[in-house]
């Protein structure tokens, strides 16, 4: 058979494998995504991506542009209703006014949500991904894995026949049911399967309703199913998704039997409706026990598969690819020990958790199952999640008297280590910018033009000692603090320095000037990076 070689296989080309590929191809990292579908997604499946998720992404040149240029008009003004039909006279609404989302976004971030549906999105990362030098297969499923020491051994199977590729890590973003996952004996954990659902997309003509109720998210409950209607903005495609009923199979959900469910969900017994397509999925709360099985790493679905009640789950799974793509180049690269890579599983999961938990939470709400017992409560603050969660791992050096949380409010932003670096607005050279678009291609060092130039030379001195890409920054010289909000947000009004990681989060914080800037600087950086015992990297431009 063929053999081949490649740093990272990621298997699986949905959100969180594209993303991974995607990111891993700009920092110059070759990649083979194989996937066995013959492309991305027809439907339209998730709606949105999260704030967080695009603050990811928008380092990989013209992304964010070609994103935002997808826009549909669902996603940042979305409002959602609970009701029988989308004529019914009295719907629920339980969202919360959307001005004041769009308000709290705009301070605490440069970017706003990606009103998009998962099929367009799928299709610009598979775009990107490839002109930036991704080995993208479709039509192509593993057979096979086996580990070592020194790598692992994958048989892939294509219209050729199989081929052996040799990879030193793997991706798995292989999907809820994660092939991957159970070949590697992986244990899993939550509420296991809730039900099925058959997605119907159609073309119908909602003019007359969706604009003037001005809701696009409706979860219906009526006398003849539950499920959920994604209306969009009038005439155009739509998806209904129906709830299985007991002893239903697909064989049910004939082209007839959804007509009759649509103009139910809609409340219009004559209205036209032209069938796209169907499809049916499970709903279910599935959490793997350990992100890591070796050098394979588990991400999206594959990690945590969550109801869709909430609509965070793939900006989760592009958020685990992303954050997959930063820490294996470090290591690929030589700039971090490979025990770093522990710190994935240590950080990402407990997000993963928190996320599946709180759209299972809304799931008992929206959409009730026939069993509610157990169900956790729903989140006080969904908005504040989005962007206010905390790591803890060896990749960030907690400061006497954390508390441990994994989430705050960033509404108050604190600088803390574990903490999304804040949002400051900053102008550079008469261009406006945020501290956000400073991070993303390697570590930033940051201090206050005032106390700071010590901590800058020590920066450049650990830079090229460890070989590190770092990028040092003060605030108020070329970088101009706009509304003097850099020392008190970042908490560094003492003469002290922060260094922010490639994700855009805090690693580390001295608030004040320490007496051996260097010394402290290398020791710091060399426990984030697991550099315990000091080995040359191979490339750190």
């Amino acid at each position: 058979m063929e053999h081949e070689r490649v740093p990272v296989l990621v298997v699986g080309g949905g959100y969180a494998g594209l993303s991974a590929a995607a990111l891993l191809a700009w920092r110059e990292i070759p990649v083979m995504l194989v996937e066995r579908h013959p492309g991305t997604s027809v439907q339209p499946k998730a709606f949105g991506v999260g704030p967080r998720a695009v603050e990811m992404l928008r380092p990989v040149p013209g992304l964010e542009e070609q994103l935002a240029n997808i826009w549909t008009g669902i996603g940042d003004t979305m409002r959602i209703a609970i009701a029988k039909s989308l004529t019914d006279p009295e719907p629920h609404m339980i969202m919360h006014d959307e001005h004041e989302e769009l308000a709290f976004l705009s301070r605490v971030t440069p970017v706003m949500t990606i009103g998009a549906p998962q099929a367009e999105i799928e299709r610009v990362l598979r775009r990107k991904a490839e002109e930036l030098g991704a080995d993208l297969r479709f039509s192509t499923e593993l057979r096979s894995l086996d580990q070592d020491g020194d790598g692992v051994t994958a048989v892939i199977r294509d219209a050729d026949g199989d081929h052996v590729v040799r990879a030193d890590y793997v991706v798995a973003a292989d999907g809820h049911r994660s092939p991957l996952r159970r070949m590697l004996n992986v244990p899993t954990s939550g509420k296991g399967e809730l039900g099925r659902m058959c997605s119907i997309m159609f073309d119908a003509d909602l003019s007359g309703i969706v604009r003037d109720r001005e809701v696009t998210l409706w979860y219906l409950q009526n006398d003849v199913f539950t499920g959920v209607l994604v209306s969009g903005t009038g005439v155009g495609a739509h998806v209904l998704g129906v709830n299985y009923a007991d002893g239903q199979s697909e064989s049910d959900f004939t082209e007839q039997r959804c007509v009759e469910l649509i103009r139910t969900a809609i409340g219009r017994p004559d209205l036209d409706v032209r069938i796209l397509d169907t499809t049916s999925f499970d709903l279910a709360h599935t959490l793997a026990d350990t992100y890591r099985a070796g050098r394979v790493f588990f991400a999206g679905d594959a990690a945590h598969t969550m109801p869709p009640t909430g609509g965070q789950g793939g900006s989760t799974a592009l958020q685990d690819g992303c954050d997959l793509a930063w820490r294996l180049w470090l290591v690929i690269t030589g700039q971090a020990g490979p025990d770093f890579l522990d710190t994935y599983d240590a950080e990402r999961r407990p997000i993963g958790a928190l996320t599946a938990d709180a759209q299972l939470a809304n799931l008992g709400v929206r959409m009730p199952p026939a069993l509610r017992v157990g169900y956790p409560e729903p989140l006080d603050d969904p908005a504040g999640a989005l962007l206010g969660f905390r790591y803890h791992s060896t990749a960030i050096i907690d400061e006497p008297g954390d508390d441990g949380s994994i989430l705050e409010d960033p509404r108050v932003p604190n600088g803390r280590p574990g903490s999304r670096a804040p949002h400051v607005v900053l102008d550079w050279d008469g261009q406006r910018m945020s501290t956000i678009d400073l991070f993303g291609s390697g570590f930033v060092l940051l201090a206050a033009k005032s106390a700071g130039q010590p901590w800058m030379d020590a920066g450049r001195l650990v830079k090229d000692r460890l070989q590190v890409r770092l990028t040092r920054l003060l605030v108020d010289d070329e970088l101009m603090d706009v509304e003097g909000r850099f020392t008190e947000a970042y908490g560094v009004r003492g003469g002290g320095a922060v260094l922010v990681r490639p994700d855009g989060y805090v690693a580390w914080r001295s608030l004040d000037l320490a007496p051996d800037p260097t010394a402290t600087l290398e020791t710091a950086l060399r426990h984030i990076l697991s550099r315990h015992h000091p080995h040359p990297p191979t490339a750190a431009a």
